[in-house]
């Protein structure tokens, strides 16, 4: 892990990271378990006992997200927010909440993060009404205390390695973002930004920033 560094604007600091491959053990597990696609979710999702609880896919493997606490729900509403009010004077794509989105070539995962947005050139061709076959331009999820910092940056992952580039994955614990790109060699280059940092839209979203201290509450709201 890298010094951290401070101008006065932009507090962060670099944290390595090394993708660890599937164990066979965990192949094992997930073969075992009923394994689904983008195609059988949207079958349970249309029976009156599924339609209103919400999935993610990874592999195959099915996981439910629980309903969200207070302060994930105000971060992922005001993020969106700040989103919304850049597009509306720059009309680079749509800015969206809880999306399906998966790989083009990988039916097996489906994910819906907490924030995204899609630029108008890669919505070309997707359904007004479904799942994206694509992923996010820019990707954001809001870390929940049952998530492990392991399955936090697989996501970030499958998001960087089909398209996405570039994540965002906020953690209210810290009071600060985890800034997730894929460097030369593919890996996965996480940059950690402090409440007194800003985020910033890079090539994504030109001219985007935002100051944590916007985001974050200055007291315990939740």
């Amino acid at each position: 892990m890298s010094q951290a560094r401070s101008n006065g604007f932009v507090s962060c600091r670099r944290i390595w990271y090394a993708r660890r491959e599937r164990s066979a053990r965990q192949t094992v597990m997930a073969i075992q378990q009923q394994l689904h696609t983008v195609d059988s979710i949207q079958d349970l999702l249309r029976t009156p006992e599924y339609n209103r609880r919400r999935f993610y896919l990874i592999d195959g493997v099915m996981f439910e997200m629980s309903p969200v606490k207070r302060i994930h729900s105000r971060l992922a509403v005001r993020l969106n927010m700040f989103l919304e009010l850049f597009l509306e004077e720059h009309d680079l794509g749509e800015a969206h909440t809880e999306l399906g989105v998966y790989p083009p070539d990988d039916r097996s995962t489906l994910l819906a993060p907490d924030a995204a947005f899609v630029s108008h050139a890669r919505l070309r061709d997707q359904p007004e009404d479904g799942f994206l076959s694509i992923m996010p331009d820019l990707a954001v999820e809001i870390a929940s205390p049952s998530d492990t910092r392991a399955q936090q940056r697989r996501k970030a992952e499958i998001y960087l390695d089909n398209g996405s580039s570039l994540v965002w994955i906020v953690l209210p614990s810290q009071n600060g973002v985890e800034v997730c790109r894929l460097d030369v060699g593919a890996q996965l280059d996480i940059e950690f930004v402090g409440q007194d940092g800003v985020l910033s839209g890079e090539d994504v979203l030109p001219g985007f920033e935002l100051a944590l201290t916007k985001l974050f509450p200055v007291s315990d709201e939740a």
